[in-house]
């Protein structure tokens, strides 16, 4: 069986970026009742880098730190952790503790720490972080949830959610990852919902992007499931349609993906070692090769040293 590489954290990083009030009203309803959305929000992406390099325990991609107002008109930090693994990992729980921590003591703000566990474990469900000696004692606990419990949610035509589609394409793209034609399968029947949940037309768009971004498929279907989509906006007489669009703009968005991965080695680089020589960052802004880029990105994490990485991308080239 051949196995279909996935791109988790990009597109989950982008849609929190997109629809965090969704994103909070469809995992957790109560926490999103008590928040006053009409003050607005505030993503805090280069504080929460802060907070990760001083805490030293490695970067996590789809990782949100946003500002928002309580409805008793507190103010109150938030920190959205989308952990995307494939297993479980021991040192999660204590992970969260010291992000939470390292938070409150940069601003000292309430902080809520908040996780999506979106591995395919269902026993893994880690929730608090405990640790005690001479009396001394340690207990934190954190809301989880766990997406393999929204397997029958988000396969509703009903919830109009952008995460219903988001969570459906997840969790397909991850049972299918040795079976492309099951992807194919429900890569299409996502797509096709797209038009079902009363979304406007530039939902549309942006969920067909990263439905398209996270579900790969090998070429050889890839245009099966471009004409398939074709045929269906034609029947159904839209007023737009999504994938001629897409089409036109193909070399635009591989682009587009290019320059986020090229971004995303760049920017873990600088986190850990802070300023870059300009001729190294030029090299990477260079690079055409995606799965280069993707490994460059996992050396980045655990590199020693910014020597090293140079090393290691002459030895790529």
């Amino acid at each position: 069986m051949i196995e279909q590489r996935a791109d988790y954290d990009n597109p989950w990083k982008e849609a929190l970026s997109l629809y965090f009030q969704p994103f909070m009203a469809f995992f957790f309803p109560e926490i999103n009742g008590n928040i006053n959305w009409s003050r607005g929000y505030e993503f805090l992406d280069k504080e929460f880098q802060q907070v990760v390099r001083d805490a030293e325990i490695g970067l996590r991609e789809a990782d949100k730190l946003v500002k928002v107002w309580r409805g008793d008109g507190a103010e109150v930090w938030v920190l959205i952790h989308v952990e995307i693994q494939s297993q479980a990992a021991s040192d999660f729980a204590e992970r969260m503790y010291v992000y939470n921590y390292r938070i409150f003591d940069m601003y000292r703000r309430s902080v809520v720490s908040l996780a999506v566990l979106a591995d395919n474990q269902d026993s893994w469900r880690p929730n608090q972080y405990n640790n005690e000696l001479w009396g001394c004692e340690v207990n934190f606990l954190f809301p989880t949830v766990k997406l393999l419990d929204y397997q029958q949610r988000s396969e509703s035509l009903a919830d109009n959610n952008p995460f219903a589609v988001i969570v459906a394409a997840h969790l397909t793209t991850q049972q299918t990852n040795q079976d492309p034609d099951g992807r194919y399968q429900g890569k299409l029947r996502i797509a096709k919902s797209l038009y079902q949940r009363g979304y406007s037309r530039q939902d549309i768009l942006e969920l067909f992007r990263l439905i398209d971004w996270m579900m790969s498929l090998p070429e050889s279907i890839e245009s099966q499931f471009k004409q398939e989509i074709m045929s269906f906006e034609e029947d159904l007489k839209m007023p737009y349609v999504t994938s001629f669009e897409r089409l036109a703009r193909q070399e635009g968005i591989s682009e587009g993906i290019l320059q986020s991965s090229r971004e995303n080695v760049i920017e873990v680089l600088e986190v850990r070692f802070e300023v870059l020589p300009s001729d190294l960052i030029e090299k990477i802004n260079q690079i055409e090769d995606l799965e280069l880029l993707k490994t460059l990105h996992r050396q980045g994490i655990t590199i020693g040293s910014l020597d090293e990485f140079q090393e290691l991308l002459e030895g790529s080239s």
